[in-house]
């Protein structure tokens, strides 16, 4: 009796030596389009699908395995009297090895330039469904999805036979490879839905941690494989001990608020809040900047740069003896990586270009489930600010609310922000209040924190005011300028206490809520 071989890969790594292994132990080989052309080349004798089912491939391709006489040949159990009755009847001959591996998908989504049009043509349909079929009849049939097996499955013809738990070994990974690759078909087109009610959640374990947030807590870092972005999961640690759980998570503050900015900025994070955050044309002076912003918060902090970190910020670092636990940026230069490297408890992580991710998703847990929901990724622009005071901003408060208005999203909830442009044209943060029950009280510690830099600055507020108490309290610190989204029903009351006082105020229309 005939037996059949079944090959098409898209990775064709070995496969003309496996099919003449094939052929020398008996089998009959079919294959398609690309793969059947290169045995046919290298001189295997190859018997084409469509010439075996009577079947023309067809619609570019899309259309030639899914066939009965392919899949019964596959699915049919040889030790059931009925199905070899109904193969018999049909013309259908056993296939009793696949060796198949599915359309790069994976490498044609990798790069930015694939359209959406290029990359469901990556989509196989053909190549899993006859993997799983053979996979579920693994018992007669031998499934072969990685080029590393092949020399494998050729030594156990050359002793006998391929027997049943090896093929029971082979149809566990081609399982999993069809699992992965659907997952990575439906997190891409998920992706590009934008929708957080398409949801497909697999992490992979990183490593245990050695507590959580507190010593007596259990913990593991786990990833997203598909993610491949700039981030604190795909960061590269350069020096120092093991991120602790709350390492990671402040990192990710850092990480993802420095990502705000196309500007050469600077953000120093403690307990998940930004402390100080700045902007310069020059990355050394945003760096000093932001630390003079809180200098006592940013004791044992975490700092996030988005341009490569140089011998300058190491200088001030030193002079300065500033105790940081994490530095994260692009890159380092290799003197300034050296000397930082000499710090036994720094942390230093590269990160690669830092860009935000428009498809990003937001989970946060809560007992028993999760909720999802698209990421805060949207930046606020000159066109959206709506001037509803008597006194209008000018073009400096327009840039310092901007700016604070970036940073103002990044801070607990209730969230107030002040900021200014100095005279060199850098952007500073000059106060954050944080994390309050009521909007005034953010801005009363806001206030407290920035002591005489206040005075002058843009105050961001991260929801409206649904009492002019926080506008009053502003005025009292001689803010010059309000920036907020407006919507309750009191802004009328809100927006005649702001023009009483002297105060510009503009509506963005976006709110901006970190619980």
């Amino acid at each position: 009796m005939t037996k059949f071989a079944l090959i098409s890969v898209s990775d064709k790594t070995g496969i003309v030596e496996f099919a003449k292994g094939l052929i020398k132990h008996g089998y009959t080989i079919l294959s398609t389009g690309g793969t059947a052309k290169e045995l046919a080349d290298a001189g295997v004798e190859v018997m084409q699908v469509s010439d075996y089912t009577g079947f023309p491939e067809m619609m570019d391709g899309r259309v030639k395995t899914l066939h009965p006489k392919i899949h019964g040949g596959l699915l049919g159990r040889r030790d059931n009297v009925e199905d070899q009755k109904a193969a018999k009847s049909q013309g259908i001959e056993w296939i009793d090895l696949v060796a198949i591996n599915l359309y790069p998908f994976a490498a044609t989504v990798a790069k930015k330039e694939t359209t959406l049009e290029e990359a469901v043509e990556q989509i196989d349909i053909g190549g899993p469904s006859m993997i799983r079929s053979a996979a579920k009849n693994f018992k007669d049939v031998a499934v072969v999805i990685d080029p590393s097996d092949y020399p494998k499955v050729l030594e156990k013809l050359d002793t006998g036979d391929l027997d049943v738990a090896f093929r029971h070994h082979l149809a566990c990974k081609a399982f999993t490879a069809t699992s992965e690759y659907d997952e990575m078909i439906s997190q891409y087109m998920c992706d590009k839905c934008g929708d957080p009610e398409l949801l497909n959640l697999h992490y992979t374990k990183v490593r245990s941690l050695r507590y959580g947030e507190n010593p007596h807590q259990k913990a593991a870092f786990f990833r997203n494989p598909h993610n491949k972005d700039a981030n604190v999961t795909n960061a590269e640690v350069l020096h120092g001990k093991q991120l602790s759980f709350n390492n990671i998570v402040d990192a990710d503050s850092a990480i993802e608020l420095v990502k705000e900015f196309a500007r050469p900025a600077a953000v120093f994070v403690k307990h998940n809040n930004p402390c100080g955050v700045a902007t310069s044309d020059q990355i050394e002076v945003a760096f000093v900047k932001g630390h003079q912003v809180d200098p006592l918060s940013a004791f044992g902090c975490v700092i996030a740069v988005n341009r490569i970190v140089n011998e300058a910020i190491v200088d001030y670092i030193d002079e300065n003896k500033l105790f940081v636990e994490i530095i994260a940026a692009p890159d380092f230069k290799p003197k300034a990586l050296e000397r930082l490297q000499e710090r036994v408890n720094l942390r230093i992580l590269k990160t690669g270009e830092l860009k935000l991710d428009p498809n990003r998703r937001d989970i946060k847990k809560v007992a028993g489930g999760i909720l999802v929901q698209t990421a805060d990724t949207y930046i606020v622009k000159e066109s959206d600010l709506k001037s509803v005071t008597t006194k209008k901003p000018t073009d400096a408060q327009i840039q310092a609310m901007l700016f604070a208005q970036k940073v103002v999203k990044h801070v607990k909830s209730n969230a107030i922000v002040f900021a200014k442009v100095d005279e060199d044209g850098n952007e500073v943060v000059t106060g954050i209040g944080a994390g309050q029950m009521s909007r005034v009280d953010s801005v009363m510690i806001g206030t407290r924190k920035g002591g005489d830099r206040v005075p002058g600055s843009v105050m961001a507020s991260d929801a409206f005011f649904p009492f002019p108490d926080a506008v009053e309290q502003a005025a009292e610190a001689k803010v010059a300028a309000i920036i907020q989204p407006g919507g309750s029903i009191n802004d009328e009351e809100v927006i005649s206490r702001a023009n009483e006082l002297g105060i510009v105020m503009v509506f963005s229309g976006i709110r901006n809520f970190r619980h």
